[in-house]
């Protein structure tokens, strides 16, 4: 009787505490940042499937000159996480994903298998984005020691995030003089992510729905054959995180399920495999070591 009186009081006078859920994620606490970024990136569940998809235009950029609608572009990123625990940085998750980035016509938009340069006039072949891994982790601690923080903003029962992540690094195609003669790569991506904060900071669910936009400045791609002509490429996209797989698009699910059967679902949990850029993919093939597959 004495421990049950004691335990109303609890309840009536808040006199104790209990161990309970807490009612929502705190993005300032490292941990709870960890487990916001995992929900909006994949899932907290090990292993469960997650994709992306966008679609949108690009651009060319030149001095003295309109720009041009060179392409539609559709994309998916199909992904996956596992919670895993590193001897510095403590708590975290890997997050293990390929991707896919097609150029389409921009009258049509029929997948290209050939383009036409409008400043060269050469026909050449196109050779889409095939992206196998890209892979990333995070953890309670950053490489700097410091505790992970979520960077995204909450108001109006909203919560958004912004990502930019400019890159400039020596150039896959280029030789070791790049610092001398140039051609070092330099390009910027970024990232928008948009979606109810109740369900991101809801410690009770392992997912959180997202709106996307990217948006990327880089130099011509490769396959262009551009021989140095001054200029840029931009691309402005919007998407959505869908339901699943088979949620994506008729005309981008039949591509893959025809052309790219491997992109159906992401690398394995273990993949330890370096990332790959869409550079790099151009390198692989141009030399040989990789073969385009037959459309």
């Amino acid at each position: 009787m004495r421990f049950l009186t004691r335990l109303l009081q609890c309840f009536i006078l808040a006199a104790c505490v209990l161990p309970t859920h807490a009612e929502q994620l705190d993005p300032d606490k490292a941990l709870d940042a960890v487990k916001i970024a995992m929900k909006s990136y994949c899932s907290t569940v090990d292993g469960e499937m997650t994709t992306f998809w966008w679609e949108g235009k690009a651009f060319s950029r030149r001095q003295g000159e309109r720009d041009k609608h060179l392409f539609n572009v559709e994309g998916m990123n199909t992904r996956a996480c596992v919670g895993d625990d590193h001897v510095s940085r403590g708590q975290g998750f890997r997050l293990v994903s390929k991707e896919i980035l097609l150029y389409r016509d921009p009258k049509t938009n029929e997948v290209l298998d050939s383009w036409q340069n409008p400043w060269t006039d050469e026909t050449v072949s196109v050779l889409h984005v095939l992206n196998d891994p890209v892979n990333m982790a995070v953890y309670e601690k950053g490489r700097n020691g410091k505790p992970f923080r979520w960077s995204g903003r909450i108001s109006e029962g909203k919560w958004r995030l912004n990502i930019t992540v400019p890159l400039f690094y020596p150039n896959p195609l280029g030789g070791k003089y790049q610092n001398e003669v140039g051609g070092t790569y330099h390009a910027t991506e970024m990232f928008n992510f948009l979606g109810d904060a109740k369900e991101l900071l809801d410690p009770k669910t392992t997912t959180a729905f997202s709106h996307v936009g990217w948006a990327r400045i880089s130099d011509w791609f490769p396959w262009m054959n551009m021989g140095g002509r001054e200029g840029q490429l931009y691309m402005h996209t919007a998407g959505l995180r869908l339901s699943s797989w088979e949620a994506m698009p008729e005309t981008m699910k039949s591509e893959i399920v025809k052309y790219y059967p491997s992109y159906m679902k992401p690398p394995p949990l273990d993949d330890t495999r370096k990332n790959v850029t869409s550079w790099e993919y151009y390198k692989r093939v141009a030399s040989g070591e990789e073969a385009v597959p037959t459309r």
